[in-house]
């Protein structure tokens, strides 16, 4: 029925006209009107991008529904055709109830006005009066946290801050809807908790979310729905958000493990630094913003990472907590290199190292050859659920002083599925005895 339905989304496109210089925008803005004028067949100037191609979907009052995709996919266009940020280029959508929307950072504040005063201007944009925003302003200022400087320019605000005080709002304004897109990842993780905790109660007090995140693992732990989006369309609408993370999950390693074996194929059997220092700079995971540098007399040409029965991720991308891992290094040298040290590491997505190792730490020696080698580590990691980056280095110790050969950072990531949850990232249960009560 339709007074169950928060929102309702019915065929929506959006195009948009990408012009390849500023030249070509002025010529469309004047020659076709002279070409029909003298009768002349009209040219088009750009070249039209289809973020959105009918996209169609219901969501009911009360929902938490999770969108997922790879950049470019569409999602944030689709947010902000549902806030009425942005026009549809074709399409309808219905929106049943007030919405709390958290789209990019600092939307909606003046960057010479306080904080303070912004509070007041969203209170406003939101249709409520400066008596409501009074009413609410304790609640918001302490769930901010960011003291006196909610008195101070939002301009001088780092962007911490500014997503501290744009969530506040919108999450202590009572919304009927909320709509979050991947603004949160900005706070640091004790924040990033209480904006979680905070979207427990609003769902419990029957709020409708709809949150765009790359985490799947909010996804899993958040969601009752997942609607995963590619090249502007709906490839699934699922109630088991398990397997819609899983089908993401394979989808986004197939297409990274491509991405990053295509110019190290071109390698041949005689390797230089010439070569290596072309790969180094041409070949890095842009889905998870790489960072790679180094001499590249030698480089860390891949990272495979395997169960014990030979499984790999690109099969079951989800790491169950506790069960062996084998890393995989396939490395390239240009020339002999002694005294190497080859290391990895795993990190949360927000930072903060959780684990790592290297071959000399574990009493391994490593020396490398011209050509290609290849090295395995293999260990049992007790990582709590959640995603984790992977990040990896290969250097060399000469006279006491260090070579950076090849940083990785990060490669790639990892998802961990444990039991039950915990809190912290050790997933360490515990066993309790006693007397019951």
């Amino acid at each position: 029925m339709s007074s169950d339905v928060a929102i309702r989304v019915e065929g929506i496109t959006k195009t948009f006209e990408i012009y390849d210089s500023p030249r070509d925008r002025l010529k469309q803005f004047f020659l076709p009107y002279f070409q029909r004028l003298l009768g002349l067949p009209t040219r088009r100037y750009y070249r039209e991008f289809h973020a959105l191609d009918g996209v169609s979907f219901i969501l009911g009052k009360g929902e938490t529904v999770g969108i997922i995709g790879r950049n470019g996919a569409g999602k944030s266009t689709l947010l902000q055709i549902i806030c009425g940020t942005l026009s549809p280029t074709g399409g309808n959508v219905e929106v049943h109830g007030r919405i709390a929307a958290l789209l990019e950072l600092g939307a909606g504040f003046n960057a010479d006005f306080t904080g303070r005063e912004n509070v007041y201007l969203n209170g406003e944009l939101l249709g409520l009066s400066r008596d409501d925003m009074s009413e609410r302003f304790a609640e918001i200022e302490e769930f901010a946290g960011i003291g006196e400087f909610i008195d101070q320019p939002i301009k001088t605000y780092s962007s911490g801050m500014y997503v501290r005080l744009a969530f506040a709002v919108q999450a202590c304004v009572d919304p009927e809807i909320l709509i979050v897109d991947e603004a949160l990842s900005v706070g640091d993780i004790g924040f990033q908790y209480k904006c979680f905790k905070r979207m427990e109660e609003l769902r419990r007090r029957g709020v409708t979310i709809l949150m765009v995140t790359h985490s799947t693992g909010n996804i899993l732990d958040y969601a009752d729905r997942c609607i995963v989006v590619d090249a502007g369309r709906i490839t699934m609408d699922t109630r088991d958000v398990l397997a819609a993370v899983l089908t993401y999950e394979k989808g986004m390693i197939a297409s990274r493990t491509k991405a990053l074996s295509t110019d190290s194929a071109a390698l041949g059997e005689h390797i230089d630094v010439e070569q290596l220092r072309a790969i180094q700079k041409a070949v890095f995971n842009a889905d998870i913003s790489e960072k790679r540098f180094g001499s590249a007399r030698a480089i860390i040409e891949s990272l495979q990472i395997f169960r014990p029965d030979g499984s790999n991720l690109e099969e079951r991308p989800v790491l169950r907590s506790g069960e062996e891992i084998r890393f995989r290094f396939t490395i390239a040298a240009a020339e002999p290199i002694e005294e190497v040290v080859l290391g990895i590491s795993i990190s949360r997505t927000q930072g903060g190292d959780v684990w790592g190792d290297n071959n000399v730490r574990a009493g391994f020696p490593m020396a490398l050859n011209p050509g290609r080698q290849e090295f395995e580590y293999s260990v049992k990691l007790p990582i709590s659920a959640g995603d984790y980056l992977v990040h990896c280095g290969l250097s060399c110790v000469h006279l006491g002083t260090r070579e950076e050969l090849d940083q990785r950072r990060p490669i790639t990531s990892l998802k961990f599925w444990s039991p039950r949850e915990q809190v912290g990232v050790v997933f360490a249960p515990i066993t309790v005895s006693g007397s019951p009560t």
